[in-house]
């Protein structure tokens, strides 16, 4: 469980290199498979969860490669298998566990095959303990926190034999974690680690931890080098980014963190997530609507239109504090983007609160929602709340909700038809092979039918807008 502010250390940052003896037991081995196999051993990194997550299977990828192991895309052709799990919700850790069932049979074929569980979902008891009994075949259990440590428990794996699935936990700030990139023009890039919110639906302080703040100068060391490498577009992650700061020795925030990034120069969009909508300041908003790089993009997640609904989450603000914060925001950028996350059926929503939450969506206007059907999370105060909604009234007040911001996200798009925007590309759109498709700064999805390769810029006119997408034509190319 995390510490209680009273019980809360400073974190402590620490380099991946500095134990060099279990990296060098892990390099011996991977050089001894090389000289009897003629080719370097395979990693699979299997990822479930949040753009956090994709970070940090990242970091393991680039562990692994520095280890000696080459990256797969084929569980079967794997000497190392690392799925990196997600908690968010119960349906999130079923996934994980029905894939981690199936890897038995390629351990059953490869008995040298080494099988590692990371992530969230291992962070809880009761989960390591059920990998333990009915999931023999798996090696080792990584906790989110200590991922950093993944040479010393492959280490401990390959010298002894056997299995380690102890809950480490080490609330510190990693730093010169080798990172290998899924692609060459967007980047995520963590400033931050765990939350202290402890909102009532939600597992993640329980399996992150408290919030840890990386350095600054870490923060603008790594973005400068991305930027000089041809990175198009830099997401900063954390649990709640505008909490970014407050445990750092002086007095810096996520504002000021924003700014001298803005700073660095080169062709590129600077996004953020996620934010909490009670430390969202006028302070930040400023130094965006100033900025040469920051995209005009806030992603605020209101969860609910109900003051009361509100407050049994534990969110520590109310509507009139949010619609305030957000009036800020179109004042100072009238183009800017904003979505939102809202969840349905919370435990104690009457109609009247469900009422609420469609009216602040009716007055919000969001260009985009992500909507949720509450479920309960063991471990966390909602799940024993009184008031728990019948699955049918939630199911059927999600789809009021989706028929609502259809129409409202449709209304925000079709202003668009006729205009030019610069778009960064992804290449060829998954479901049309005649199709490309790339992003606008504020996250639209535009499709196209120039042949224009994934990290290009375009200029797309806009012919044709839908709720959820764009569709255009090339009129200019950068």
């Amino acid at each position: 469980m995390p510490q209680t502010p009273t019980e809360r250390k400073k974190p402590q940052a620490v380099l991946f290199d500095s134990d060099e003896t279990p990296i060098l037991t892990v390099r011996r081995h991977t050089a001894a498979y090389f000289a009897a196999h003629g080719e370097k051993p395979r990693v699979f990194v299997m990822t479930f969860g949040c753009q956090q997550n994709v970070a940090d299977s990242e970091k393991l990828s680039g562990m692994a490669e520095d280890l000696g192991y080459l990256a797969t895309d084929d569980p079967a052709d794997a000497a190392l298998i690392l799925v990196n799990t997600c908690a968010i919700r119960e349906h999130a850790e079923k996934r994980a566990l029905s894939i981690i069932g199936q890897y038995k049979h390629l351990k059953e074929k490869n008995p040298d095959l080494i099988i590692g569980v990371c992530g969230c979902m291992v962070a809880q008891e009761h989960r390591r303990e059920e990998l333990k009994k009915s999931f023999p075949y798996v090696d080792f259990v990584l906790c989110t926190s200590v991922l950093h440590r993944l040479p010393q428990l492959l280490a401990e794996v390959l010298e002894k034999g056997k299995r380690v699935m102890r809950g480490d936990e080490e609330y510190s700030v990693a730093e010169h974690v080798p990172i290998r990139r899924e692609n060459g023009y967007r980047a995520y890039v963590s400033v931050m680690y765990g939350c202290n919110n402890f909102c009532s639906y939600c597992i993640v302080p329980y399996v992150r931890g408290r919030e840890r703040s990386r350095a600054h100068a870490e923060v603008l060391t790594e973005v400068r080098e991305l930027v000089e490498a041809g990175y198009k577009e830099i997401t900063l992650l954390g649990q709640n980014v505008n909490s970014y700061g407050k445990d750092l020795e002086i007095p810096y925030d996520f504002a000021d963190l924003l700014a001298e990034i803005d700073k660095i120069p080169g062709d590129y969009w600077l996004q953020f997530m996620t934010s909490h909508p009670k430390d969202a300041t006028e302070k930040l908003v400023d130094v965006m609507a100033g900025s040469t790089h920051i995209a005009h993009r806030f992603h605020l997640p209101l969860q609910s239109g109900s003051d009361e609904i509100l407050r049994r989450m534990n969110r520590h603000y109310d509507t009139a504090a949010y619609l305030k914060i957000l009036d800020y925001m179109r004042e100072k950028m009238p183009d800017i983007v904003v979505t939102s996350d809202i969840i349905v059926g919370f435990p104690g929503e009457s109609e009247e609160d469900f009422e609420a939450t469609l009216n602040l969506l009716r007055r919000a206007r969001f260009d985009m929602i992500f909507s949720f059907i509450y479920s309960p999370r063991e471990g966390t105060p909602a799940a024993k709340m009184e008031g728990q909604i019948p699955k049918e009234t939630q199911n059927a007040r999600f789809d009021r909700l989706l028929a609502l911001q259809q129409g409202i996200s449709l209304a925000a798009n079709q202003p668009m038809t006729g205009k030019t925007v610069r778009v960064l590309c992804d290449g060829e759109s998954k479901n049309d092979k005649t199709m490309r498709q790339g992003r606008t700064a504020g996250g639209k999805i535009v499709f196209f039918p120039e042949e224009i390769p994934a990290g290009a810029w375009a200029e797309i006119k806009i012919d044709r807008a839908e709720a959820f997408a764009l569709w255009g034509t090339a009129a200019e190319r950068k």
